[in-house]
């Protein structure tokens, strides 16, 4: 069984960066900078931001379903970077975060969950893989509750 790891797709947010901060406002979002190499991390290129980059903020709608379990709140986007993809592997912020993983079937539906610590992301999501009712898994940052990535089975 493998399972890939996708960022979110920067064509999505490039705009954002094109406009005033009272455009940004007025859709709940803002530009910020990040003040460190750790605690700002893009959900595009699932990696940490480096201190000084900019970064914008906003309200991300990450489990657009029609159950009690939909689910929206804050993430961090960059500027001009691709999004990543990994297979069979969690990204580097995964590595040093307590990560809760919440299992879904194919009608949106949790089945599942797992709280996975430091180094410990790759076991829970091929435990929760493990069953063929799980269709993809939500993986959100513990401590903030910010959506972390969307993992899927991969289909190859």
């Amino acid at each position: 069984m493998t399972y890939q790891i996708r960022g979110l797709d920067p064509d999505t947010f490039a705009p954002l960066f094109d406009l005033d901060d009272d455009a940004l406002a007025a859709l709940h979002a803002r530009r910020v900078t990040a003040t460190a190499d750790h605690g700002f991390p893009c959900r595009t290129s699932l990696a940490n931001a480096r201190a000084g980059e900019e970064l914008i903020l906003l309200h991300h709608t990450s489990h657009d379903v029609a159950t009690p379990y939909r689910s929206a709140y804050a993430i961090f986007v960059r500027r001009n970077v691709e999004a990543a993809s990994y297979r069979d592997a969690t990204p580097d912020v995964f590595d040093d975060r307590m990560i809760a993983m919440r299992a879904f079937d194919a009608d949106g539906l949790l089945r599942n969950t797992r709280l996975a610590g430091p180094g410990e992301s790759d076991g829970a999501i091929r435990d929760l893989f493990a069953d063929d009712a799980i269709a993809y898994i939500d993986a959100h940052n513990a401590a903030a509750g910010c959506f972390a990535a969307r993992i899927e089975r991969d289909a190859a």
